[in-house]
C-alpha cells in the first residue's frame, strides 16, 4: 500500500510539474514549435486547473518544508500569469471599445454581423439559416464554405442580396452576405494560396463609409488543412499593415485561429490601431461547441475608435465545432 500511495502523490507531483511547465511554456511566442503556439489556448482551463492543484495540494500536505514552499509558490506564480493574461477579457477590465445604446445612436448608424464557420463536415445549413433570421444582422459571414455550403446558404441571398464568395475545399473558404452593397470589393491571399480574405468598402444608409475586412488565418497544430507547421502565420501581420494605410472607419471579423491574448494578436492589435470588441465584457468562447471543457475565442470582431458596441451575443450551436458570434456596432458621428 505504501508503494501505492508513493505512486499515486508522485503522479500528483507530476500533474502540478506539468501544469507549471505548460504556463511557462506558453509565455514563449517566439517560435515556430506548434505545441508551444497551442499553449496559448487553454489559459482558462489551466488557471482552474491551477486553482484546484494548489487547493487540494495546501489540504495534502499538513508538514511542509522549504521544497513544499516552494512548489507552492511556483504554483502560485503560475496562477497569477493566467490571471493576469485572461484579466482583460473578464468584465471587472476596462473596455476596449465603448458601449452605445439605442437611445443614443441612429438607426442608419447601426450595422451588425454574424460570424459563422460553418465546419466544412457539417450538413445542418437549415439550423444557421435560422439563426439568421432569428438575428436578421446586416452581414453574415460564413467561413469552412465549400461548393456545398454556398448553394445551402443560397437562401440567404434574398435578405442579403449583396454577395462576395470563394468557396474551397481546403477548410479555408469564405462567403459575405450584405444588406448593403459591397463596394471595391477585393479578395486577398495574404500568406496562402486558396486561403481568402475579403476587402469591402460599404456605406451606411446615414452616407458614411467604412471597410470592411474578413480574415481566416490558417491554424497552428497539425491537421489535414492548410496550416503554419514550420513557418508563420503572417496573414493578420499584413492586414494590419493594410488596415493602417487607409484612414477610413474600419471592422475586422473572422475566425483568427488564435486567441486575442497571443503575440500574434496583440501585435494585430498594436499595428492596426483596433480593438478586440470583447474586451471588458467576457470571453464569449466559440470553440469547440462540440466540448463543455474545451473552449475558448476564435472568432473575433475588432474595430477602430470610431465604433461604439450595441450587443455582443454567442449564438446557439448548429452542428459545426464553433458557435456563430453576433456582434450589433453603432458608427460615432
Amino acid at each position: 500500500m505504501a508503494i501505492i500511495r508513493k505512486a499515486i502523490f508522485g503522479l500528483f507531483l507530476l500533474v502540478g510539474a506539468l501544469l507549471i511547465i505548460a504556463t511557462l511554456g506558453s509565455l514563449i511566442y517566439n517560435s515556430s514549435l506548434w505545441f508551444l503556439q497551442v499553449l496559448n489556448f487553454p489559459r482558462a482551463q489551466v488557471l482552474l486547473a491551477l486553482l484546484l492543484y494548489l487547493t487540494v495540494y495546501l489540504l495534502l500536505i499538513s508538514k511542509k518544508t522549504p521544497t513544499e514552499w516552494g512548489f507552492v509558490a511556483a504554483l502560485v506564480v503560475s496562477i497569477g500569469l493566467q490571471a493576469y493574461i485572461l484579466f482583460p477579457y473578464t468584465p471587472l477590465a476596462a473596455r476596449g471599445v465603448a458601449s452605445a445604446t439605442e437611445a443614443t445612436v441612429t438607426k442608419e448608424s447601426v450595422v451588425s454581423l454574424v460570424v459563422a464557420n460553418v465546419w466544412i463536415k457539417n450538413r445542418q445549413a437549415d439550423k444557421l439559416l435560422r439563426i439568421v433570421a432569428d438575428k436578421d444582422p446586416t452581414f453574415v459571414l460564413a467561413m469552412e464554405v465549400n461548393a456545398w455550403w454556398v448553394k445551402h446558404l443560397d437562401g440567404l441571398v434574398k435578405s442579403h442580396p449583396y454577395t462576395l464568395t470563394f468557396p474551397t475545399d481546403n477548410a479555408y473558404g469564405m462567403a459575405l452576405y450584405s444588406k448593403l452593397p459591397l463596394n471595391k470589393s477585393q479578395v486577398m491571399f495574404l500568406n496562402h494560396d486558396r486561403v481568402p480574405s475579403f476587402r469591402v468598402d460599404i456605406t451606411l444608409p446615414d452616407g458614411r463609409p467604412f471597410q470592411l475586412y474578413t480574415l481566416h488565418p490558417v491554424a497552428p497544430a497539425p491537421g489535414p488543412y492548410p496550416t503554419n507547421i514550420g513557418g508563420k502565420e503572417v496573414a493578420l501581420r499584413k492586414a494590419a499593415r493594410l488596415i493602417a494605410r487607409h484612414p477610413l472607419p474600419t471592422v475586422v471579423a473572422g475566425d483568427f485561429n488564435d486567441v486575442g491574448w497571443s503575440h500574434n494578436m496583440t501585435q494585430f492589435a498594436a499595428a492596426s490601431g483596433l480593438q478586440d470588441v470583447r474586451y471588458g465584457r467576457g470571453l464569449y468562447s466559440t470553440f469547440d461547441a462540440r466540448s463543455p471543457l474545451v473552449r475558448w475565442p476564435l472568432d473575433y470582431v475588432f474595430v477602430s475608435h470610431e465604433f461604439r458596441v450595441l450587443a455582443i451575443e454567442q449564438l446557439p450551436k448548429f452542428g459545426s465545432d464553433h458557435f456563430p458570434y453576433y456582434v450589433q456596432l453603432a458608427l460615432q458621428p
